[in-house]
């Protein structure tokens, strides 16, 4: 059984491989925010756990009809997305230095809940065959740092292109006090919720093992 991931997110390819699974990664070209505006037009605000979930479907939906490497796909899609919500606000990727400071200054000290998406679309024997999704949350409590350490961290780049403008499986990880929650829903993919999923569809989870020691066992 393959899994194909609608994400080019190093995060998710390494929870997913630390997991057993080596998925085929396919970027999957959503405009998000466009996503995000099309559908607040029509039905209003969306709440964070909405959002993620939005995206997360459009992202699977749209390998619909890949040819990833000239073969049509022949398993299972995910998609997925993550938000932050802290203070009343969601937040997703602060993708400059002078945003993700201030993000920073705000939640420095504090807490706030990580939201991620998932969508899993069955795509066995190259057509739909269903879908089931979830988001899932976790709390991120984190640590008081001085501004010197926001301004080193920021310097590396890595909270530019993440939800919260922090990681905890990287160079974040040492800011983070506490996570109250899966710890891979910080990373961007709940294991635990995708396992559901995946029995949702009525695959075994252990049949999407195909790395070393987990495909051998």
């Amino acid at each position: 059984m393959r899994l194909y991931l609608a994400s080019t997110s190093p995060a998710r390819l390494q929870t997913l491989r630390a997991a057993g699974i080596e998925p085929i990664a396919v970027a999957p070209g959503v405009d998000e925010a466009a996503a995000v505006a099309a559908h607040e037009a029509v039905s209003g605000r969306l709440e964070a756990p909405e959002m993620v979930q939005l995206l997360a479907r459009a992202k699977a939906e749209a390998l619909i009809g890949a040819r990833p490497g000239g073969d049509e796909i022949d398993g299972l899609i995910l998609g997925g997305d993550s938000a932050f919500l802290t203070g009343g606000s969601i937040h997703g990727k602060p993708h400059t230095p002078d945003v993700a400071k201030t993000r920073w200054l705000a939640q420095n000290g504090g807490h706030g809940d990580l939201w991620s998406g998932h969508w899993l679309i069955d795509h066995r024997g190259g057509e739909v065959r269903g879908a089931v999704g979830r988001a899932d949350m976790a709390t991120v409590r984190f640590a008081a740092l001085d501004e010197a350490e926001i301004d080193a961290y920021i310097a590396t780049g890595e909270p530019l292109l993440v939800a919260g403008a922090f990681t905890v499986d990287s160079l974040g990880g040492p800011f983070i006090r506490r996570v109250e929650g899966d710890p891979s829903t910080v990373v961007g993919l709940s294991l635990s919720t995708l396992r559901d999923l995946v029995r949702e569809l009525g695959v075994d989870w252990t049949s999407l093992w195909n790395r070393g020691g987990a495909a051998a066992g």
